[in-house]
Protein backbone atom coordinates (compact mmCIF):
# COMPACT_ATOMS: atom_id res chain seq x y z
CA UNK A 1 0.00 0.00 0.00
CA UNK A 2 1.51 3.09 -1.39
CA UNK A 3 0.78 6.69 1.14
CA UNK A 4 -1.59 7.81 -1.24
CA UNK A 5 -3.85 4.52 -0.48
CA UNK A 6 -2.97 4.98 3.44
CA UNK A 7 -4.78 8.81 3.45
CA UNK A 8 -7.84 6.84 2.01
CA UNK A 9 -7.57 3.95 3.90
CA UNK A 10 -7.48 6.18 7.05
CA UNK A 11 -10.73 8.15 6.15
CA UNK A 12 -12.46 4.58 5.28
CA UNK A 13 -12.00 1.66 7.35
CA UNK A 14 -10.49 0.24 10.66
CA UNK A 15 -6.85 -1.08 11.08
CA UNK A 16 -6.40 -4.46 10.97
CA UNK A 17 -4.77 -7.14 13.77
CA UNK A 18 -1.88 -6.33 15.60
CA UNK A 19 1.15 -8.70 17.24
CA UNK A 20 1.31 -9.65 21.02
CA UNK A 21 4.60 -7.64 21.00
CA UNK A 22 4.69 -3.61 21.46
CA UNK A 23 7.86 -1.71 20.20
CA UNK A 24 8.34 1.30 22.06
CA UNK A 25 10.29 4.36 19.70
CA UNK A 26 11.46 7.76 20.33
CA UNK A 27 11.20 10.15 17.67
CA UNK A 28 12.71 13.01 16.56
CA UNK A 29 10.70 16.25 17.30
CA UNK A 30 10.34 16.80 13.77
CA UNK A 31 8.19 13.38 13.24
CA UNK A 32 6.38 13.67 16.45
CA UNK A 33 5.24 16.69 15.36
CA UNK A 34 3.90 15.68 11.74
CA UNK A 35 2.41 12.53 13.55
CA UNK A 36 0.70 14.68 16.00
CA UNK A 37 -0.63 16.85 12.70
CA UNK A 38 -1.60 13.65 11.05
CA UNK A 39 -3.18 12.28 14.49
CA UNK A 40 -5.14 15.81 14.65
CA UNK A 41 -6.52 15.63 10.98
CA UNK A 42 -7.47 11.99 11.15
CA UNK A 43 -9.08 12.28 14.54
CA UNK A 44 -10.28 8.51 14.77
CA UNK A 45 -6.49 7.33 14.32
CA UNK A 46 -4.46 7.05 17.54
CA UNK A 47 -0.86 8.29 16.98
CA UNK A 48 0.16 4.27 17.34
CA UNK A 49 -2.29 3.33 14.34
CA UNK A 50 -1.08 6.18 12.35
CA UNK A 51 2.71 4.64 13.28
CA UNK A 52 1.97 0.92 12.85
CA UNK A 53 -0.05 2.25 9.34
CA UNK A 54 3.22 4.48 8.02
CA UNK A 55 5.79 1.80 9.11
CA UNK A 56 3.81 -0.43 6.87
CA UNK A 57 3.50 1.58 4.01
CA UNK A 58 7.26 2.20 4.46
CA UNK A 59 8.13 -1.37 4.35
CA UNK A 60 6.31 -2.34 1.46
CA UNK A 61 8.15 0.73 -0.02
CA UNK A 62 11.50 -0.46 0.91
CA UNK A 63 10.84 -4.39 -0.31
CA UNK A 64 9.79 -2.48 -3.71
CA UNK A 65 12.86 -0.61 -4.34
CA UNK A 66 15.43 -3.33 -3.21
CA UNK A 67 17.12 -4.33 -7.04
CA UNK A 68 16.25 -7.29 -9.06
CA UNK A 69 19.74 -8.77 -9.52
CA UNK A 70 19.56 -11.04 -12.83
CA UNK A 71 21.34 -14.63 -11.05
CA UNK A 72 22.27 -17.42 -13.58
CA UNK A 73 19.66 -20.05 -13.13
CA UNK A 74 16.76 -19.83 -15.28
CA UNK A 75 13.61 -20.02 -13.31
CA UNK A 76 10.99 -19.64 -16.66
CA UNK A 77 9.90 -17.42 -19.20
CA UNK A 78 7.96 -14.42 -20.08
CA UNK A 79 5.07 -13.90 -22.77
CA UNK A 80 7.87 -13.84 -25.64
CA UNK A 81 9.56 -16.77 -24.70
CA UNK A 82 12.83 -15.21 -22.99
CA UNK A 83 14.26 -16.64 -19.67
CA UNK A 84 13.62 -14.66 -16.37
CA UNK A 85 16.42 -15.46 -14.26
CA UNK A 86 16.45 -15.79 -10.35
CA UNK A 87 16.58 -12.78 -8.25
CA UNK A 88 19.64 -13.27 -6.24
CA UNK A 89 19.50 -9.61 -4.75
CA UNK A 90 17.97 -8.96 -0.95
CA UNK A 91 14.57 -9.01 -2.37
CA UNK A 92 14.26 -13.31 -1.62
CA UNK A 93 16.14 -13.02 1.44
CA UNK A 94 14.40 -10.25 2.80
CA UNK A 95 10.49 -11.80 1.81
CA UNK A 96 12.31 -15.78 3.53
CA UNK A 97 12.61 -14.24 6.56
CA UNK A 98 9.60 -12.02 6.77
CA UNK A 99 8.15 -15.52 6.17
CA UNK A 100 9.84 -16.88 9.32
CA UNK A 101 9.39 -14.24 11.24
CA UNK A 102 5.80 -14.01 10.18
CA UNK A 103 5.31 -17.65 11.48
CA UNK A 104 6.91 -16.91 14.92
CA UNK A 105 4.95 -13.81 15.41
CA UNK A 106 1.54 -15.63 14.59
CA UNK A 107 2.20 -18.35 16.56
CA UNK A 108 2.92 -15.95 19.67
CA UNK A 109 -0.25 -13.71 19.18
CA UNK A 110 -2.06 -17.74 19.08
CA UNK A 111 -0.73 -18.40 22.08
CA UNK A 112 -1.57 -15.01 23.73
CA UNK A 113 -4.72 -15.40 22.88
CA UNK A 114 -5.51 -18.76 24.10
CA UNK A 115 -3.51 -18.24 27.33
CA UNK A 116 -6.01 -17.85 30.16
CA UNK A 117 -6.56 -14.29 31.60
CA UNK A 118 -6.20 -14.35 35.50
Amino acid sequence: MGFRELLESWRETAAEARTATEYAVRLPVDDAARLAALAEMFPGRTPEHLITDLLGAALEEIAAAMPYIAGRKVISSDEQGDPVYEDIGLTPRFMELARKHRKKLEAELKKAHSTPRP
